[in-house]
């Protein structure tokens, strides 16, 4: 699926839903390494952003995302819609990140 029909609105431009196919998912759970802790605790000495966090909690975004990219495809869906993303601390220091959406099946609207 290309990227490009991916979309946190409820539609694309240019293109008409033909087909819902329900509600697709991608799942991680991550802890924090001992020196990952370590590191970030000395860059909040300095203040300004964790690097290290900010780098974590990007990646852990990210396989989310291609989770459910990948989820919705299996499905037959050329598209997600509505992308949502939410986090949860399973425990102290493992989050959970969640990255959902509507697959669907869209059809270019011509001109």
């Amino acid at each position: 699926m290309d990227i490009s029909m991916t979309t946190t609105a409820f539609d694309l431009d240019g293109y008409r839903v033909v087909k819902n196919l329900g509600v697709v998912r991608g799942i991680t759970v991550r802890s924090r390494s001992i020196f990952g802790t370590i590191g970030a605790t000395l860059e909040t000495l300095v203040g300004g952003n964790i690097t290290l966090f900010t780098e974590l909690c990007e990646k852990t975004r990210a396989e989310a995302f291609a989770m459910m990219v990948t989820h919705a495809e299996e499905a037959g869906a050329n598209a997600v819609i509505g992308i949502r993303y939410d986090a949860t601390e399973v425990m102290g220091g493992v989050n959970e990140v969640l990255c959902y959406g509507t697959a669907v099946v869209v059809e270019r609207v011509s001109p």
